[in-house]
């Protein structure tokens, strides 16, 4: 029954009651698409499939948030681009080196390991003071690489809204970090 439907009316008739019917229905019509497209920009057929899959998760978190002004193929699509983009712009940025590039190399000393796990246990402590909402809007923003309009949209808020609350919690970690954590 559901694939007769078009994308559209499955969200429309079975979000709500049958989500996970409504999810699997798009991702089967859609999956070999944006993996294509992944493949297509990364030219690595590993991080295509990684990028598919942190793809779907995401518009299945926001298919709520889908307001029909474009086709569901188009909506979908442009996240797959955009999610794409961000994430090699990110890898770019960090210019992140292979595994094996850093197994060739010496490891740090004993100090420099010990400071950064130290580091790293701070920053966690630091996380876990946060409430749950503030956790997640860190993470939508920096492990999920979502704009602040699209954080805005899921949570049917302002951007000014979510930056003040962006600010805010990272403000916390901060000063967390500080008062426990000297360098």
């Amino acid at each position: 029954m559901l694939t007769s439907l078009t994308d559209e009316e499955t969200i429309r008739q079975f979000l709500a009651d049958k989500p996970n019917q409504c999810f699997e229905t798009l991702y089967n019509r859609y999956v070999k698409k944006v993996y294509r497209r992944c493949l297509s920009m990364t030219k690595d057929s590993e991080k295509a499939e990684d990028f598919t899959h942190d793809i779907f998760l995401k518009v299945f978190s926001k298919l709520d948030a889908f307001q029909e002004r474009s086709s569901f193929s188009t909506w979908l699509y442009s996240i797959a681009y955009n999610y794409c983009s961000d994430q090699l712009r990110i890898a770019k940025r960090h210019n992140f080196a292979p595994i094996e590039e850093g197994l060739s190399k010496e490891l740090p000393d004993y100090q420099e390991a010990q400071l950064h796990e130290e580091t790293l246990q701070v920053v966690r402590q630091a996380m876990a003071t946060l409430s749950v909402n503030e956790r997640t809007l860190l993470r939508l923003k920096y492990e999920d690489s979502m704009s602040i309009e699209e954080i805005a949209q899921l949570y049917n808020l302002k951007s000014s809204a979510v930056k003040m609350r962006l600010k805010r919690s990272r403000e916390k970690v901060q000063q967390f970090c500080s008062i426990h954590y000297s360098i």
